[in-house]
C-alpha cells in the first residue's frame, strides 16, 4: 500500500513511522523543514487535566487515552532510534496570585473533583513546600500529579530519525499544492516539481490544512491559526524548577536540555509568526510576579508558532466523505499530548478500516451539521 503524508510535524511523522513498521510504502510531504512549526513552539506537556476546560469532558477523555498510550509510543519508537526523551512525570501546579485568581482555581478545583481527578486545592504555603521557587504573593494552588511533560524538539527529531530509518521517503521543502481525485477517491497529489500516485493520503498540515487545493469547499477542514507567543530560558542554580508552573496567563515548564520554557499568548493574528515587544513583556511579568527567580535567567529564544485551531477547538482525525483522504488536524494546544491516540487510531483506520472508540467524537463529519462536511 503506498500512502501519503501531507505535513512534517510530530503526528505527521509518527503517523508515516507507524505505517512503515506495519508495511506500508510512505512518502511525506513538508512545505519547509521537519518539525519546525507548531511541534518545535510547543512546550511538550502532556496535561490532559490542567488543560480540560468546563465543556470538554470528551476532549480530557481522549488526552487520558493518549497519555495512557505514551509509553507504548516511546518503547516502539525506542526500538527504531536512540536518545529517544523520557517522559518526565512531574504533575502540575496551577497557582493564584489573590482573591480572584483563588476563587477561579476554586471552580477549576471542584470541576475536578467532581470528574473524580486526583486533585487538590492547597495554600500557597503548601504550594511553596512543594515548590520552594514560588513567590509569597502565591496565595493558593491546585496540584495535579496526573500531568506530565516531554521534550517535544527531541522527541520529533526521533521520530525523524525513525521514519528514514523504516525506509520512509521524506520530502522537505516540497509543498504539496493539490490532491488529486477520480470517482469521490484519492488518486495522489501534486508538488511544483512532481506527481505522485498514492493509495491514500493523510492531511496533517496543521493550521495550513486548508490551502491544499483539490478537495472540495465543503469537505476542507474548518482550522484557523492562532498564534503563540514562547520564550526560552537558561536554567540556572537558583532558578531550578521542579515541574510544571502555571496560571490563567501563563505557562512555565522546565526541560531535561536545561532550559525552561515560558508560554504562550494567544493570538487571532491569522498566519503572522513574529513576536511581539507585548507579548514577551506580559507574559515575563505574568510569570515573574509568581516565580521571581526568573529574572535573571539569560534568554535563549523568543519565537511564535501558529496553533490549529478547528471551530470547537477539538482535534479532526479520521476518513473525509473523501474515499482514502484521512484528516489527522486541528490539535490547537493539544497536539503533543494526543499524538499516540491519533497516530495508532490513523494507522488503524487507514491499514484495517477500524474506529477506535477514544475518537469517534472527533470525526472530519462532525461539522456537517453546520454546513461543513468533512
Amino acid at each position: 500500500m503506498k500512502i501519503g503524508i501531507i505535513g512534517g510535524g510530530i503526528i505527521g511523522l509518527g503517523i508515516g513511522w507507524q505505517l512503515l513498521r506495519r508495511g506500508a510504502e510512505v512518502t511525506l510531504f513538508e512545505k519547509g523543514t521537519i518539525g519546525q512549526e507548531s511541534s518545535y513552539a510547543a512546550a511538550g506537556m502532556l496535561a490532559p487535566y490542567a488543560e480540560v476546560g468546563f465543556e470538554e469532558i470528551e476532549l480530557m477523555k481522549l488526552g487520558q487515552e493518549s497519555l495512557r498510550l505514551y509509553p507504548k509510543f516511546i518503547n516502539e519508537l525506542a526500538e527504531d532510534t536512540e536518545n529517544v526523551p523520557e517522559i518526565d512525570r512531574c504533575g502540575t501546579m496551577l497557582v493564584g496570585v489573590d482573591r480572584d485568581d483563588t476563587e477561579h482555581l476554586r471552580r477549576l478545583y471542584d470541576f475536578r473533583e467532581k470528574l473524580s481527578l486526583t486533585v487538590e486545592m492547597i495554600t500557597g504555603t503548601e504550594a511553596r513546600e512543594r515548590e520552594p521557587l514560588l513567590s509569597p504573593k502565591v496565595v493558593s494552588a491546585v496540584w495535579l500529579p496526573d500531568d506530565a511533560q516531554i521534550d517535544n524538539r527531541a522527541l520529533v527529531q526521533c521520530l525523524k530519525e525513525a521514519f528514514t530509518s523504516c525506509g520512509g521517503l521524506l520530502l522537505e521543502q516540497n509543498k504539496v499544492t493539490q490532491i488529486h481525485r477520480s470517482g469521490g477517491a484519492v488518486k495522489g497529489v501534486s508538488t511544483p516539481s512532481s506527481n505522485f500516485q498514492f493509495d491514500k493520503v493523510v492531511l496533517a498540515a496543521g493550521c495550513w490544512s486548508r490551502q491544499v487545493s483539490g478537495i472540495p469547499d465543503k469537505l476542507k477542514p474548518p482550522i484557523r491559526p492562532v498564534k503563540g507567543q514562547i520564550i526560552t530560558m537558561q536554567k540556572t542554580p537558583d532558578c531550578e524548577l521542579k515541574g510544571i508552573v502555571r496560571s490563567p496567563r501563563f505557562y512555565l515548564v522546565p526541560k531535561e536540555d536545561g532550559t525552561i520554557r515560558l508560554g504562550a499568548t494567544s493570538e487571532e493574528k491569522g498566519f503572522d509568526k513574529m513576536p511581539t515587544a507585548g507579548g514577551q513583556k506580559e507574559l515575563l511579568e505574568e510569570a515573574w510576579e509568581a516565580v521571581p527567580s526568573i529574572y535573571d535567567l539569560p534568554l535563549i529564544e523568543t519565537i511564535a508558532g501558529l496553533r490549529p485551531a478547528s471551530r470547537d477547538h477539538a482535534p479532526i482525525i479520521g476518513q473525509t466523505r473523501m474515499k482514502g483522504l484521512y484528516y489527522a488536524t486541528g490539535h490547537y494546544r493539544h497536539g503533543i499530548l494526543l499524538t499516540p491516540v491519533t497516530v495508532y487510531s490513523i494507522v488503524e483506520e487507514i491499514l484495517n478500516d477500524s474506529i477506535a472508540e477514544a475518537v469517534k467524537s472527533f470525526r472530519p463529519g462532525r461539522f456537517s451539521k453546520t454546513g461543513q462536511e468533512a
